[in-house]
């Protein structure tokens, strides 16, 4: 069993996350995540205050990993902004299916105390509206971007919950509707 000045919040976090995506947020427990770190469970308050902090700080890291790799992605298309924009919509959706537990949890809760910092979530994004404002200019970056996100968090929110259940090809679907919609950015300029 590790002394548990040896696992570090980051350890905690991560462990969490990984147990949450196996099991669903309903079946994290405190004893529970300190059992799989080898652990006793008062030995996670030096690191998470309690169950709400946990999950908040679940909530950053899932935030954290899905801009990092929406960036990674970006930096893997080297055409116009438009492209690249299609690749982290893609990106973004694709995040969202491996990863539904985590991505439910951090983008579908209401509660206030287990949402991340709205400033550094701001951060964050910035990179990504930039791309965006060279497809919908400077004046309306900020309604294309909030435009582009509630496209893909609706499209991959109905995809998770078997809303889309008239048959075809969702991906051809997601593809053709974020064609459209980034053309449409381009008639408005």
């Amino acid at each position: 069993m590790p002394y548990p000045s040896q696992v570090s919040r980051e350890a905690v976090v991560a462990q969490a996350w990984q147990l949450i995506e196996a099991d669903g947020a309903e079946n994290l427990s405190l004893a529970r995540l300190a059992n799989s770190l080898g652990i006793k469970a008062p030995s996670l308050y030096r690191h998470v205050g309690n169950k709400s902090s946990l999950l908040q700080a679940v909530n950053l890291f899932t935030s954290q990993r899905l801009i990092a790799s929406l960036r990674q992605r970006a930096a893997q298309v080297n055409g116009p902004p438009q492209e690249q924009l299609v690749a982290l919509l893609h990106a973004y959706r694709s995040f969202a299916h491996q990863h539904p537990n985590t991505y439910l949890l951090a983008f579908t809760n209401t509660d206030d105390a287990l949402r991340p910092d709205e400033d550094l979530l701001e951060q964050m994004v910035l990179p990504i509206q930039a791309l965006i404002t060279a497809v919908s200019g400077q004046e309306n970056s900020l309604a294309a971007l909030r435009g582009a996100m509630a496209l893909v968090h609706g499209f991959v929110m109905l995809e998770l919950h078997g809303q889309l259940r008239r048959g075809g090809d969702l991906a051809a679907d997601f593809a053709l509707a974020v064609h459209a919609y980034l053309q449409g950015w381009q008639s408005v300029q």
